[in-house]
């Protein structure tokens, strides 16, 4: 069974190929294309049987009919999202799509803890200062975590995981969830948005995209934030609305941002573009402020999860190809397995 690649790093190559050196009697075989899948790449999934793509690829109507129509019968994410996915499209032709919705939800959680500590103490100033020789104190001065309130937006595993740690700061927690789970009320309390929003002085998202999260931080939802407060997303970029908190951070309503995703990272993430003049004016914008932290989708990025993103990959495609039950099924022979009204907002 052939799978093609796309959007293919060095990275991904080393780990999907050493988790299918594991499997000694597998028939499949990876064909690697180091650009994104796209209207103008998806060609190159003729004589393919599956394609593999990340967060940045595009799967809409006419992606997912022209590999309908190449052959390719199967679909694989090596990432948990799936808002870049037309998957009712996919469900009408029948294709099979999965995802890894839990890889080391740990390396997420711990990756947004080091944005917090890394704005709140102002390390990464410090850093650069020192180099110039200058040892100076003003300008570095942060605040205890301890006794802090943090709101978690979104208490899946990932914001479970968050939760923990911050816990272990001796925070106070609040998160806002329409399902909450019984290991986050061993932590903290379920509160409303407004509430949580009001109260915390550390805000984290770690919610899906959908129609309700879309812009869930607005220019209404960041005026209801206690002044001062920090804002943290390791989760989704259109969970943020760019202009609203360039405003707030102007007015120094918002006491500062971290964001590891952005709301149209799609054409600049997980590529060098330090040679050439970026447009996008508001991501440049946000870079202009001392008290922004901008990093390009990374969170994810340890060894242990591209093992583990590695080695579901393959199996859910093992189970597609032997007819086995596959959990982390999005669409399979024809059934949608995500409740519509969740489907994301865009692709």
């Amino acid at each position: 069974m052939e799978l093609a690649v796309f959007s293919a790093k060095p990275y991904d190559k080393k780990y999907l190929s050493e988790a299918l050196a594991l499997r000694s009697d597998s028939s499949i075989e990876l064909i690697f294309h180091d650009f994104s899948l796209s209207e103008d790449t998806v060609a190159l999934a003729n004589g393919s049987d599956a394609v593999c793509v990340f967060v940045n690829d595009t799967l809409n109507t006419p992606v997912i009919e022209a590999l309908h129509q190449a052959g390719v019968r199967a679909i694989l994410l090596r990432c948990a999202g799936f808002n870049n996915v037309d998957l009712i499209k996919a469900e009408k032709l029948g294709l099979f799509v999965a995802n890894v919705p839990s890889y080391s939800p740990e390396a997420v959680a711990e990756f947004a803890v080091a944005l917090i500590q890394t704005l709140n103490r102002n390390t990464h100033r410090a850093y650069n200062r020192v180099r110039e020789g200058n040892f100076s104190l003003d300008g570095l001065l942060g605040r205890t975590l301890h006794g802090k309130t943090v709101g978690v937006v979104g208490t899946g595993k990932i914001g479970v995981a968050f939760a923990r740690i911050m816990k272990g700061f001796g925070c106070r927690l609040l998160a806002h969830d329409p399902y909450p789970v019984d290991a986050f009320k061993e932590l903290g309390d379920y509160t409303d948005l407004d509430t949580l929003l009001s109260q915390s002085d550390f805000v984290s998202l770690h919610c899906p995209l959908m129609p309700s999260t879309d812009h869930i931080i607005n220019e209404a939802s960041v005026a209801k934030m206690k002044k001062g407060a920090m804002l943290v997303n390791t989760s989704r970029g259109p969970l943020i609305e760019t202009r609203a908190v360039i405003a707030a951070l102007k007015t120094k309503h918002l006491g500062g941002l971290a964001l590891d995703v952005y709301d149209g990272e799609g054409a600049l993430f997980y590529n060098d573009h330090s040679g050439e003049v970026i447009q996008d004016d508001e991501l440049m914008r946000l870079t202009t402020f001392h008290n922004v932290l901008v990093c390009g989708h990374q969170a994810f990025f340890t060894e242990e999860a591209l093992g583990e993103i590695a080695d579901s990959t393959l199996r859910n495609l093992e189970d597609f190809d032997e007819r086995k039950p596959c959990h982390n099924a999005l669409v399979k022979q024809g059934h949608l397995y995500v409740k519509k009204k969740s489907l994301p907002v865009r692709i």
